[in-house]
């Protein structure tokens, strides 16, 4: 975890700040909940097995959700305080995606220009 207290998502950074937390979720088996939405709540009539998967889904979610609020700039953190870790994954992605798609295109030139 410690790899995440090292920078804040401030959104100039959120490549590197995504690479850390899915590195750190892997460490700790549970980068499956970034991946994975998180289903509907069970009917009342659903069995113990169903009820106990969903709970622990729901519990790993909140767990990296809060992970995940702890390691952002306080503007984020209001922005996301009640999503679950997917939505949040998934609405970060949105944010910053053309950032991304710009930083990872600077990169590609500049590996091009290295070759020659």
């Amino acid at each position: 975890m410690q790899l995440l207290s090292k920078d804040k998502l401030t959104g100039s950074n959120y490549l590197d700040w995504m690479r850390s937390l899915r590195i750190a979720l892997r460490y700790d088996k549970r980068e499956w909940v970034l991946d994975t939405a998180l289903p509907e709540a069970p009917a009342d009539d659903a069995t113990r097995a169903v009820t106990d998967a969903w709970q622990k889904h729901k519990d790993q979610s909140d767990e990296v959700a809060c992970l995940m609020l702890a390691t952002m700039v306080p503007e984020l953190q209001k922005s996301f305080e009640t999503a679950g870790a997917f939505d949040m994954a998934d609405q970060l992605k949105e944010m910053f995606q053309e950032q991304a798609r710009q930083e990872r295109y600077d990169t590609m030139i500049s590996l091009l220009g290295c070759k020659q």
